[in-house]
């Protein structure tokens, strides 16, 4: 059973979360060998495919700055004197292990989602100031910007009526 490094946390987190692809209208859980590779990179074990899609749920409502109420999810501790981990052994575990870690860092806030509607790509939020909003600037961010560009280009040629 692997065990949750900190700085492993958001990696996995952000990977898990991306088992559910908007864009492409694909999802991993869906696919148990696609699931299964996804695991195996990972170092943990599948679990069982609904908790994981519940988890995952939840843990994108969490991040979206929803509320959500995870499901019960077992971890194993082992504390010394100056450290405790946390040991995951599937898939679901492991992202609820690591959204632990994190908040108790202080940067689950950190990991956010994709303001782009058609996206909604899991990304961790390295800008000092914590503000980006797009998964890409080059892609979803610039799409956007293009948009307001053209909206508007198209308040301005409309001018005032009179």
């Amino acid at each position: 059973m692997p065990t949750i490094a900190p700085a492993l946390g958001a990696e996995l987190l952000v990977d898990f979360l991306n088992t559910l692809d908007i864009e492409e209208g694909a999802d991993t859980l869906d696919d148990g060998a696609a699931f299964e590779v996804w695991a195996n990179r990972h170092g943990v074990g599948m679990g069982d495919r609904a908790e994981a899609r519940a988890v995952r749920d939840s843990l994108r409502a969490l991040v979206d700055g929803g509320s959500a109420s995870l499901p019960a999810v077992e971890l194993e501790t082992a504390c010394s004197e100056r450290s405790v981990e946390l040991t995951a052994s599937t898939a679901a575990q492991a992202a609820v292990a690591a959204s632990v870690i994190l908040s108790i860092q202080g940067r689950l806030d950190r990991v956010k989602l994709c303001h782009a509607d058609d996206c909604r790509w899991a990304f961790y939020d390295r800008s000092r100031n914590g503000s980006r909003n797009w998964c890409s600037m080059g892609v979803c961010g610039n799409r956007q910007k293009a948009r307001a560009y053209r909206a508007r280009q198209g308040d301005a040629a409309d001018g005032p009526t009179g």
